[in-house]
């Protein structure tokens, strides 16, 4: 059992067509498992794993605590040897605030930012933690308008020229970020971003607009992150049900709200015999502008579940039926809304 190996976009890195999200590591993931998950990742096939330096720890109200640990198990698992390493297309995120010690503020490494501090001591940081001399693809977590892109790409430059990262992506950009960027690189002779990372299912299809067209154009690849909604495609409404506790008022809430369509897909797979999950990845992987849905098992037994999806090829009456359930935004920007 094996996933299928693609470029990014128009790069020459070869990646799996599932790229393995690492967010669960540290916090709902001991480092035992999440050693399985990763040995048992490179056994099928995924060499692409994605990770951010603000991952990690454990969540209190929300925020995480203890940011960096995830790279810091990470790096452990890379220690071990036996190639490792050498098998793994890294990427790694920076923008947020990975401090640790709230007494100790650093003001132009700390907060929301992409300044050229920042992405130094990140770059540098993460490095350290992962055990790895380089990051093969380093993403901005977000975009940070009030930077100049003359700092943001010389920070990105510098750390290229002494091999410390290897392409640059992006992280929930927005379509005119990402024609900004590319070409705020061009200008400077620069290889730009290869890829987005944006949050995108079937029940978040608003890329569809501008981003994925974007990405089309620049020859870049794309990786939705929470592929499955946070478990609302993930068979939502039979777990709820034979679930004996009761449901949180935010659980209630997203069932109210997706019930109708929520029927009609978990119907839809029963027919098919598959999984929900499986499907809403699927979904994903038919779409060739998708170089990677990324997955977060927080087990190794919800990783094998995952591997189905890239096993399966969904025909024209079942992607046109998903279609039906889960209408997206009509097409690309501007003929999705105009003439």
């Amino acid at each position: 059992m094996s996933v299928q190996h693609k470029r990014v976009g128009k790069n020459g890195v070869i990646v799996s067509n599932l790229c393995l999200g690492t967010m669960n590591f540290g916090w709902k993931t001991s480092e035992k498992e999440a050693f399985k998950i990763m040995d048992r990742a490179l056994e099928f096939g995924i060499n692409f794993f994605d990770t951010a330096d603000v991952y990690g720890g454990e969540s209190i109200g929300g925020d995480f605590q203890e940011k960096g640990l995830t790279e810091e198990i990470i790096g452990r698992w890379f220690a071990q040897g036996g190639g490792r390493r050498e098998a793994v297309v890294l990427a790694a995120k920076v923008y947020g605030s990975v401090k640790r010690n709230d007494r100790l503020r650093e003001p132009n490494t700390d907060g929301l930012s992409l300044s050229a501090m920042k992405i130094k001591k990140h770059c540098e940081d993460s490095l350290r933690r992962m055990q790895t001399e380089w990051i093969d693809l380093y993403q901005m977590h977000h975009v940070d308008r009030e930077c100049p892109w003359s700092e943001a790409w010389g920070a990105m430059q510098s750390l290229r020229s002494q091999g410390k990262i290897v392409y640059n992506g992006s992280s929930n950009f927005a379509g005119w970020d990402i024609a900004t960027a590319n070409q705020e690189a061009e200008k400077r002779g620069m290889h730009g971003l290869i890829a987005e990372q944006s949050v995108y299912s079937l029940v978040n299809r608003a890329v569809e607009l501008e981003v994925i067209p974007s990405c089309r154009h620049y020859g870049m690849g794309f990786m939705p992150w929470s592929p499955l909604a946070g478990g609302i495609l993930a068979g939502l409404l039979d777990k709820s049900k034979a679930s004996n506790r009761r449901s949180s008022p935010e659980m209630e809430a997203t069932i109210n709200k997706w019930q109708h369509q929520l029927t009609q897909y978990e119907g839809l797979c029963k027919e098919l015999g598959e999984d929900p999950a499986v499907i809403g990845l699927a979904w994903l992987l038919h779409n060739p502008i998708v170089t990677a849905p990324i997955i977060g098992p927080r087990t190794v037994d919800q990783l094998d579940s995952a591997i189905r999806a890239a096993e399966i090829n969904l025909d024209g009456s079942t992607l046109k039926l998903l279609d039906e359930i889960f209408p997206g935004p009509g097409g690309e920007a501007p003929y999705a809304y105009a003439w």
